[in-house]
């Protein structure tokens, strides 16, 4: 069986150091992201998992993707849904960011939700280190949505033996904070507003970074950068003009572009867009090839 990862066709990433030391396991990236258009390229994407083996695993972001900061559209999870069932593929969410993408855990819990209404058996790989602050805990959920009790059970019986043959008994610490967190109603709601106002507090930034870039005149169009959602955006400069940013200016970033929205503030956003309007001087190139 072959594993499609969701990232970008050629972007690494912590899926890929996984499944690399996976032996026997072939993984094939599909196409998610239009550099042209800055968008999802679900046509693509879509023929990738129909060109892909029947009953492939297919790993997939819930929401506030990472890197690109764009997610499908319902209409768009609804296709892909779709194809997966055609295939009989076996999907697996990964959900790093809930609630950051549009401030709500229902509305960015949705693409899950639509595979489990169509009768999939999913995985859900959960993690808290982001939206609980917990990031040196390690801390998350596994979440198994099977067909029946029977089979549910007989999944949590081997979870429990590969635990066992991992780590075991992990320190408890932030396990013991998540549980708080979710089984105390006030401690729950605290939270749900905790997490909205950090998606807010990202929203901010994308608007002062966007403010900013228009000021001082830098070239394109950075509209992108209101439309994504989350914690990264996929800026579109080159390696070029990161080197650039990272060297000369001190902005750090990837070299693919991606930046973390979290360390914009409304103190450092023009200074951000200065530094970039002198990368600008560099052309700047989608990964289509196309000069900005």
């Amino acid at each position: 069986k072959q594993w499609y990862q969701r990232r970008v066709r050629a972007a690494g990433g912590t899926i890929k150091l996984i499944l690399d030391r996976m032996e026997g396991v072939n993984y094939v990236p599909y196409t998610y992201y239009d550099a042209a258009t800055m968008s999802v390229d679900v046509e693509s994407m879509c023929m990738d998992l129909e060109s892909a083996a029947d009953s492939s695993v297919v790993v997939l972001h819930a929401c506030a993707h990472n890197p690109t900061g764009i997610d499908p559209t319902k209409e768009q999870w609804l296709k892909i849904a779709e194809v997966c069932r055609k295939k009989k593929h076996f999907p697996i969410f990964d959900l790093a960011y809930l609630g950051y993408a549009s401030g709500s855990f229902d509305e960015d819990a949705a693409a899950i939700r639509t595979f489990v209404e169509m009768g999939f058996e999913i995985i859900v790989c959960q993690s808290f280190a982001k939206i609980m602050g917990l990031y040196c805990e390690r801390i998350g959920s596994l979440i198994f949505v099977g067909a029946t009790a029977e089979i549910a059970h007989k999944c949590l019986s081997q979870m429990k033996i590969i635990v066992r043959s991992i780590y075991s008994n992990p320190p408890a610490h932030g396990a013991r904070i998540a549980s708080m967190c979710l089984n105390n109603r006030d401690l729950r709601h605290e939270w749900e507003e905790c997490v909205r106002e950090m998606h807010g507090r990202i929203r901010k930034s994308r608007s002062y970074l966007h403010t900013a870039l228009k000021t001082c005149g830098v070239p394109g169009s950075w509209d992108h950068i209101l439309s994504q959602n989350g914690m990264f955006s996929y800026t579109g400069l080159t390696k070029a003009q990161c080197e650039l940013l990272i060297e000369k200016h001190h902005i750090y970033l990837l070299k693919t572009g991606r930046i973390s929205m979290c360390g914009i503030t409304q103190d450092n956003a023009r200074y951000v867009a200065a530094a970039s309007m002198t990368s600008s001087r560099t052309p700047r190139r989608t990964r289509s090839g196309r000069l900005l």
